[in-house]
């Protein structure tokens, strides 16, 4: 019953204070700024550290729960490729450095429109050969992301594959973004967060003048062919929900290990509740499953 409250409160909230900010019509820098504050409400649990560090030359915020290092989880943050930050996401980042033991690795990689594509891409490749360089095997590596981190998530993976370079052992994208054209949205869901003009904006400043359908920036376009096994969490009241279903139904054929999970009645990037919201914490629980259930494997 109190779960069923909270869960209508976080609604109502995001309805209210987060969507009315995610509009093309307010100044991109404000939008930064007004979302860092909101996400203080995002609490990473006792007995974390964050450390600012340099990976691969890309600004980092290395998340420990109590000094814990079974691996390294590099985290991709969401926010349309315009807006976010490890700041936005150490609540999210700090649950799921105590979910897994790994070292959690979230990469402040360049944003959009001052930085358009590739430069996301170039920045996730640079830290994860970086963390190769310190010394963690492929095997002991996962990639995970949200939103414009999960379609990050899934270019790195086919990056990294067509460049031969080693392959993680897992990939975990959280309400993955990964067709930029917005050509086939759940325009039928009761979406809480996302403002569809705002996201086609946000898209022509990323790609900047690079095909919509170009694999890198949306991967649902790409050959998954060989990726490493891939777990994807969607709310079933996300206009993105049809795009996670599209992904791993793609992936499946293609024949990487899929596994989907949509959590009825719940919105885009509801894992950032972490904490207070069960169904939040059972999300986390269960891609830190999938993370150390694949450990020590490799492609």
């Amino acid at each position: 019953m109190l779960q069923t409250a909270l869960e209508t409160g976080l609604r109502l909230t995001m309805q209210t204070c987060i969507k009315p900010l995610l509009t093309p019509a307010m100044d991109i820098r404000l939008q930064r700024l007004v979302i860092r504050q909101a996400y203080r409400s995002s609490v990473p649990p006792l007995f974390c550290q964050y450390q600012q560090q340099a990976l691969g030359g890309v600004p980092c915020t290395r998340v420990t729960f109590r000094g814990l290092n079974q691996g390294a989880l590099l985290y991709l943050h969401g926010g349309a490729y315009i807006i976010g930050s490890p700041a936005t996401h150490r609540g999210l980042t700090g649950h799921l450095a105590k979910a897994t033991g790994y070292q959690v690795f979230c990469i402040d990689y360049r944003l959009a429109p001052e930085h358009p594509f590739p430069a996301a891409l170039d920045d996730a490749v640079a830290a994860y050969q970086a963390l190769l360089a310190e010394g963690y095997a492929p095997g002991s590596i996962s990639i995970a992301g949200d939103s414009a981190g999960g379609g990050l998530t899934l270019a790195l993976a086919l990056r990294l594959r067509d460049e031969g370079l080693p392959l993680p052992a897992s990939l975990v994208a959280l309400s993955p973004w990964v067709d930029i054209s917005n050509s086939e949205l759940d325009t039928l869901a009761d979406e809480p967060v996302l403002q569809t003009r705002w996201t086609s904006n946000a898209a022509t400043l990323y790609r900047a003048e690079v095909a919509v359908d170009h694999p890198y920036v949306s991967p649902i376009h790409g050959n998954l062919t060989g990726l490493p096994p891939l777990l994807v969490q969607v709310g079933s009241d996300e206009v993105l929900l049809r795009d996670a279903q599209r992904l791993a139904d793609k992936a499946r054929k293609q024949g990487v290990t899929t596994t989907l999970e949509i959590y009825n009645g719940l919105w885009h990037v509801f894992q950032i509740h972490a904490g207070p919201m069960t169904r939040a914490n059972e999300a986390i629980r269960a891609a830190a499953e999938h993370i150390k259930a694949y450990a020590g494997q490799s492609a």
